[in-house]
Order: structure tokens, then C-alpha cells, then sequence
């Protein structure tokens, strides 16, 4: 052996073999289609950030309508058991398992989707962290205020919504609209259109930001707001969820892309684009050729009388749990009002 050599290759034989940064493809996954808000404006342009700020390390395949199987309700679950790495979901589709978050769902709560999702995630930090426990939070955010979208007849007045057979998000969307004096239909968003044009329902309750990406304007010919100078009718809390494994399994410099690019910052960017979206699909739905009306402050408190008794039901259930209710209720509505300062 030529004796140049013999010191290169003992010196190869006791050093360590270099190592190399490792590519890593989240697989995110949610319910809506493409042409959605929260892909096309959200999990898009937060995973293009992720691929930015890493150089190309980490990246992220989007799967939206389900494409990976099972059904909405079962998405937190996938993040949570590895099923995927990241999901997007709407918490109320599994009833009464993130009970303290339900808070920003009573009716006449919410102001802004930015300032109520600046609120939500601030609440989920430091009153409802151990619902959470077991994933990564990412982002919480809302929608703007729902509205009714009715494919026969209009809602001008709360006589109006007896008997209709209204589709609801939630568990404390359905009753309130039982306490309205409508018959509730719980069901997800991707069952809503067919739902409507084989009328199973009359109506439902949606976001005016989901409506064309589903074609419920398509469907529907009349739209019931409520005075837009009130709290919304209700809303709707969504999450951002990693598999925490998946998380802790990333080196230091790719968790911290990860944390740079979520938290409050990408909640209150959820819900500026879900306020920004609402007069764009409202515009496509009065160019459908759809009549809009509003429901006014006046005829509005007969609702809110009808509907007072869901915030009790909410604090006695929050006591049961061994929770200070009427504190968290508080928070709530002081977080909404402080964010909606900014």
C-alpha cells in the first residue's frame, strides 16, 4: 500500500462521518376545497414560509377535501395519533370535547374575526392550554359573523325561523337555534350543498367567506344578516394543529421556523383574511342574483333575549368541570374588546 496513504485512511477510519441536514415533508391535511380560504390563503402561504425561511429543508403536501380519508370530526385526532403531521379543523365538529373553548361560539359574542382570533388564541394560552395538550397548537382563529343562507323564504323576524330546518356547525350553534325555534341540523360544512338541493334542509348557517367555495349561493336564494353594528350572530373556532412528536422530532433551528411563522401573529392573519374574504363572496352572491337582507338591532333583542339562558348553560357547565366560569366568560369577552382596540 502506498504509505501517502496509509495516514489519510486511518484518519477516515476515526472521524466521525459527516452529517447532513434532513429534508422534512409535513403532510397537512384538512376539509375544505382548494379554492378555500384556509387553503389558498392560509396553509398555503404558511407552508411556502416554512419552505422559505429553511432553505428548502422544510416543506409541506397539502391534502385538502379529506383526500387522506376519514371524516372532519376525526381530524385532530389524525394530528394528535401521527395519522398526519399538521391538520386544520373546525373544533366544534367533535361536541363537547374542547367545552372552555366553546366560549367564543355563544351567540352575540364575537366582533371581528382578527380581534376575536387575536382573543382566542391569548384564551387558549393561558385559560384552555390542557385541552390542547396532547398536539402542538399552531394557529386558533374564527370566521366573520355567520349569517343564514335560506333556499326558500327569507328570516326578517324571529317568528320567522319556526319550524326550519336550519343547519348548524356546533353544539352551541344547535342550540341556540333550538332556542331560536328552529329545528337544529348538526352537520359539516362538505355536506351543506347537497344537504340544501335535496332538501334535507332549509337553510344553514354559514360564514359568507365558505359559501362559493362549497356553491351554497348556488342553492340558496335568499341571505339574512344581522346588524353588522352588533356582536355576531355566532362564529365558529378553528385550529392549527401539529403532531407533537413530529414537532419534538425537528432540530432546533426547523422548530424554531416553525414557532416564528404560528402563534398570535398567524391567528390574527386567519381571521383579517376570513374579514377581508366576507365582501368578496358576498359579491358573488348578490351577482347570483340572491336577495340580502338585514336583520335589524331592534329585532335583534328578542334574540338575544331568547338566546340569554345558552351563557348560563355555559357557565354551570363550566362549574361542573371544576372551572370558574364566569371568570373565563370574562376573559373572553375582555380579550375580544382589548384586541378589537388595536
Amino acid at each position: 500500500m502506498n504509505r501517502l496513504l496509509v495516514p489519510v485512511l486511518l484518519f477516515l477510519a476515526v472521524s466521525p462521518a459527516p452529517t447532513f441536514a434532513q429534508d422534512v415533508m409535513l403532510r397537512v391535511h384538512h376539509f375544505l376545497p382548494t379554492t378555500s380560504t384556509a387553503h389558498a390563503k392560509i396553509l398555503g402561504p404558511w407552508c411556502d414560509r416554512l419552505a422559505r425561511d429553511s432553505g428548502g429543508r422544510l416543506k409541506c403536501q397539502i391534502y385538502p377535501s379529506m383526500q387522506l380519508g376519514g371524516t372532519p370530526a376525526q381530524l385532530y385526532d389524525q394530528a394528535k395519533d401521527g395519522v398526519v403531521d399538521v391538520v386544520w379543523t373546525l373544533l366544534g365538529y367533535t361536541a363537547g370535547r374542547f367545552p372552555l373553548i366553546e366560549v367564543f361560539e355563544l351567540p352575540f359574542m364575537m366582533t371581528t374575526a382578527e380581534a376575536t382570533s387575536r382573543a382566542v388564541w391569548d384564551y387558549a394560552q393561558n385559560h384552555a392550554a390542557a385541552e390542547f395538550k396532547d398536539v402542538k397548537p399552531l394557529a386558533f382563529h374564527v370566521h366573520e359573523p355567520g349569517h343564514f343562507f335560506l333556499a326558500k323564504r327569507p328570516v326578517t323576524q324571529l317568528a320567522d325561523l319556526k319550524g326550519l330546518k336550519l343547519r348548524a356547525p356546533t353544539r352551541i350553534t344547535n342550540r341556540m337555534l333550538a332556542a331560536l325555534g328552529a329545528t337544529p341540523v348538526g352537520m359539516p360544512v362538505p355536506q351543506v350543498t347537497e344537504s340544501l338541493s335535496k332538501g334535507v334542509i332549509d337553510g344553514a348557517l354559514l360564514p359568507y367567506e365558505v359559501a362559493p367555495s362549497i356553491k351554497a349561493h348556488e342553492v340558496t336564494r335568499f341571505v339574512s344578516e344581522t346588524d353588522s353594528k352588533l356582536p355576531g350572530l355566532y362564529t365558529s373556532v378553528f385550529m392549527m394543529a401539529m403532531n407533537k412528536a413530529k414537532y419534538e422530532s425537528l432540530p432546533a433551528d426547523l422548530k424554531k421556523i416553525v414557532d416564528a411563522s404560528s402563534g398570535i401573529a398567524l391567528s390574527a392573519t386567519a381571521g383579517r383574511l376570513y374579514d377581508e374574504a366576507a365582501p368578496l363572496s358576498k359579491k358573488l352572491v348578490l351577482e347570483r342574483g340572491n336577495a340580502v337582507n338585514v336583520i335589524p338591532a331592534a329585532e335583534l333583542d328578542k334574540w338575544k333575549q331568547a338566546t340569554d339562558h345558552l351563557d348560563d348553560e355555559w357557565l354551570a357547565e363550566a362549574g361542573k368541570r371544576g372551572h370558574n366560569g364566569q371568570a373565563l366568560l370574562d376573559a373572553a369577552k375582555g380579550l375580544i374588546a382589548r384586541h378589537g382596540r388595536k
